[in-house]
């Protein structure tokens, strides 16, 4: 194997390309961030990260505007992802400029995932360590994409990404139903509640709400907490009841 990830251009013989796989690793250790597409509301939401005593956490951020209407969440690499949001925000600009209208979401993806999967095809680079999680309204209909350091995008229903999302995702599989995104309280309340899968208080969360033709909002830190503390009052009602019923 050594011989083949040395350069990011050359496939091992069974068809692997390392480079991008040890980026893949890069993504799997950083901390988890989680979509959700609700009926009229999207979901983003974030580990935060742990900083320093004397560090400003305002200058931390996992989630960011790409344009008036789109937003992104990552996990992997944090200059990776500024340098990549840089871009896609010129792109945006320049889509505006050129075609007088705001991009959609796909085109966005498609862009971020083009750029992505140009550094696995070329010498001298190596592929963004990266995977984001792209939301927005087209149409005024809700639309969530994800993209990976490969270059491959796709559009979701809700998805996880980051350290420990195999868990999350199997939460989401589960309880994702279209009566638990119905309103955007249920919406939200899902979105913590998977979080809280991997994540243990609520200090450790955020939580921002992309609504149609509406400024992005993030969840403050006294909401949060009055709606992890629901949760672990349903959740400790639950496990009563499933005593009660032995």
């Amino acid at each position: 194997m050594a011989r083949y990830d040395r350069a990011i251009t050359v496939f091992s013989p069974d068809g692997h390309l390392f480079q991008v796989e040890y980026a893949l690793e890069a993504v799997n250790k950083g901390t988890t961030a989680i979509a959700i597409r609700g009926k009229d509301i999207l979901v983003l939401g974030v580990e935060r990260k742990s900083v320093a005593k004397l560090q400003d956490n305002r200058t931390v951020r996992k989630i960011a505007k790409l344009d008036d209407k789109i937003t992104l969440a990552f996990a992997g690499l944090t200059a990776d992802a500024r340098v990549l949001i840089n871009r896609a925000r010129i792109e945006a600009q320049s889509y505006r400029l050129t075609v007088e209208d705001a991009p959609s979401v796909e085109h966005m993806a498609k862009y971020i995932a083009g750029i992505q999967q140009k550094y696995t095809q070329s010498g001298g680079v190596r592929p963004f360590g990266i995977s984001t999680l792209i939301v927005g309204f087209d149409h005024n209909e809700p639309k969530l994409f994800s993209t990976d350091p490969s270059g491959t995008y796709a559009e979701w229903k809700a998805l996880a990404v980051g350290r420990n999302s195999k868990q999350v995702k199997e939460f989401l599989e589960t309880n994702y139903k279209a009566e638990a995104v119905e309103s955007q309280d249920a919406a939200v309340k899902l979105a913590v509640k998977s979080l809280l899968e991997v994540v243990e208080a609520s200090k450790n969360i955020e939580v921002a709400i992309v609504r149609n033709n509406q400024p992005l909002t993030f969840l403050k830190d006294e909401e949060l907490e009055a709606l992890v503390k629901t949760i672990e009052e349903e959740k400790e009602k639950e496990k009563q009841e499933a005593e009660s019923n032995k």
